[in-house]
């Protein structure tokens, strides 16, 4: 077994590690994530201090399940792509989509979340592990664009960075590489009260900063970035009516009323950007 000491914003990588690990053993499975689920029984943690439930596993697969998917359709025209997951922590979102070896595939996060992986997830054909902090410029210097297309994908990272950072960030990624597209989950000011009040969320004692009202100040802050698609949370055209089916009655009212209502919808967002 493997011994947990994270913190904080770290430690939040064991909410969605342990989500889509027991989505993944339901019979009606969405990501059926074997990789994930064998990670969660090889560590030592008490995951019920989380307060995890089946609506917020499926939930979580539904947002995993549509960036893959994402993530599989730009691969599919770019197969020789670099792809970096960006605060990556215990997602084994190369594993479910394994990319074939023409990819470049880097997985960026804190060095101690880096070990861990190490620990848990076999090697690979054409990937690489980087232990550092994101905003740290010197990891992104150290990857030759190599004139190939970039895949960027940072899922529930954005908001816990400083809320001066999240920009530069983004200018620095769309800046390095020639083109490519870059997707994240982003939330309005309402929508980061909501996260903060998430018994699982409070259990980690984790900061989230940075929100996002609009999402075309971007592209005003970071002229490179063009906003391609904006997912509002529930939103027919990417979550799918069969999956929320499988929730239980309040929380399929709690989505009907994230449809019914724009301003509730908008607290939260998958986000695509090209450069």
């Amino acid at each position: 077994m493997e011994k947990i000491s994270l913190s904080q914003e770290k430690e939040t990588l064991l909410i969605t590690l342990y989500a889509k690990g027991e989505e993944s053993r339901l019979p009606d499975s969405l990501l059926q994530d074997r990789f994930a689920a064998s990670a969660v029984d090889r560590i030592d943690y008490d995951f019920s201090r989380l307060g995890i439930n089946r609506d917020m596993m499926i939930g979580l697969a539904m947002r995993a399940h549509i960036l893959d998917n994402w993530a599989r359709a730009f691969l599919a025209f770019h197969p020789e792509a670099i792809v970096l997951h960006l605060g990556c922590g215990l997602d084994s979102r190369v594993f479910r989509i394994d990319p074939p070896a023409t990819v470049r595939w880097f997985d960026v996060d804190y060095p101690e979340v880096i070990e861990l992986r190490r620990r848990l997830y076999p090697e690979r054909a054409g990937y690489q592990l980087i232990g550092s902090s994101v905003t740290d410029p010197a990891w992104l210097e150290a990857i030759a664009p190599e004139g190939r297309p970039a895949l960027i994908l940072a899922e529930g990272m954005f908001p816990y960075l400083p809320a001066d950072q999240a920009i530069p960030l983004l200018d620095r990624l769309a800046s390095h590489f020639h083109n490519g597209e870059i997707a994240f989950d982003a939330y309005n000011s309402l929508g980061l009260r909501m996260i903060r009040k998430q018994p699982s969320v409070r259990a980690t004692g984790a900061q989230l900063n940075w929100s996002l009202g609009d999402p075309h100040d971007i592209e005003r802050q970071v002229p490179r970035l063009k906003l391609m698609q904006e997912l509002l949370a529930y939103d027919s055209q990417g979550y799918d009516p069969a999956q929320i089916a499988r929730m239980s009655r309040s929380a399929r009212l709690a989505v009907w009323l994230f449809k019914a209502i724009p301003a509730l919808g908008r607290v939260g967002r998958l986000l695509r950007y090209r450069f």
